[in-house]
């Protein structure tokens, strides 16, 4: 038994605490540590470092090839700290200290996932000599990350080019689809461009701007990017009052044209009628071409009608050739008794 004064028990009931709680951390650190030790898990790690939630790189040249790279720091910084909105996977620890996620840094050059590089220009890289980890150097990946969604989609492309190239072997109904597809997307396509045209005259001339999906047309967004955000709306730029009246002026007026000559504008909705029937139709084409179209999978071999003609072509054109000497011959002929006629006039 250990006699322990009355005052310093108030004290010996606060390190408690603070001793476990430290223990505790120590224990979780030596854990996170012993996890990242092995290389499969350290995989895992780089797969999410290198995906689309993974710290900020930049692209550079480095051995004539085009390669990614961040600074030492910014990869420590984001280990211990996650940008906001980060969803860190649920299967890898997260990091306490920064000399936790030092030390896995260091793992990962030890196992080649990343190198050092130096800077030898904007955009230009080298190999560094230095192969230790340090939050201000350079680091470039060697890891590309799980490449198994890019193998699907290489696989997806290369199939795709081979039954786009086999299009004349396709079944009939097969082609009527893709023609029933190709069309109505083309269709879609343009009436969506319209709209989107048409919305954003009716309220610029009212002072703003509006578009429904701004950013369907840049092209340095990827496929889903493109549809966000929905729409946007933003008071339009002082000085465009004069441009807005003028359009307003010439709109409204091509709409009272179209009220007021009912016959001439119903002729062109009639004749955007007839053009959309014989779009789908796919009459829109000559008929001897349109024959030739339908006739594409048909092997090119001639009938036996077109034979008979031939021959029979073949024989007139003999029979012309034979009739064309016979006259020249007599032609000959008549023009030595004619010669031979006027040497014996000439003799009498």
């Amino acid at each position: 038994r250990i006699f322990v004064p009355k005052p310093l028990l108030p004290f010996i009931s606060t390190i408690k605490p603070t001793t476990t709680l430290l223990a505790m951390a120590t224990k979780a650190e030596n854990g996170n540590s012993k996890f990242y030790e092995d290389e499969e898990n350290l995989k895992k790690l780089c797969n999410f470092l290198r995906s689309a939630e993974g710290p900020p790189i930049r692209e550079a040249v480095e051995m004539e090839k085009r390669v990614y790279y961040l600074k030492g720091e910014k990869l420590v910084n984001f280990m211990v700290e996650p940008k906001r909105g980060t969803k860190w996977p649920s299967n890898l620890p997260r990091f306490d200290s920064r000399q936790e996620a030092i030390a896995v840094c260091k793992d990962l050059c030890k196992y080649q996932f990343m190198h050092r590089s130096e800077k030898r220009g904007k955009g230009d890289l080298v190999v560094s000599r230095v192969r230790d980890f340090d939050e201000g150097g350079y680091f470039t990946w060697m890891y590309e990350g799980d490449k198994t969604y890019s193998h699907l989609m290489t696989t997806g492309l290369i199939m795709g080019f081979l039954f786009c190239t086999c299009f004349p072997i396709w079944p009939n109904f097969l082609k009527v689809f893709v023609w029933y597809l190709s069309v109505t997307m083309l269709i879609f396509i343009f009436f969506l461009i319209t709209i989107r045209g048409f919305a954003f005259l009716f309220i610029w001339i009212l002072g703003f701007d509006f578009w429904f999906l701004p950013n369907l047309f840049d092209e340095t967004l990827n496929f889903v990017d493109s549809f966000k955000p929905v729409y946007s709306f933003e008071k339009s730029k002082p000085g465009q009052l004069p441009y807005r009246i003028a359009v307003a002026v010439s709109f409204f007026s091509f709409c009272w044209w179209a009220i007021t000559q009912p016959s001439e504008f119903d002729g062109f909705i009639s004749g955007q009628q007839d053009f959309l029937k014989d779009l789908y139709a796919g009459t829109l084409i000559s008929d001897m071409s349109q024959q030739d179209k339908e006739n594409i999978d048909k092997p090119k071999m001639p009938s036996l009608d077109d034979l008979l003609k031939t021959l029979e072509k073949d024989e007139h054109n003999e029979v012309e050739e034979e009739l064309n000497e016979e006259d020249q011959i007599d032609s000959l002929l008549d023009n030595l008794v004619d010669t031979d006629e006027d040497i014996d006039i000439e003799e009498d």
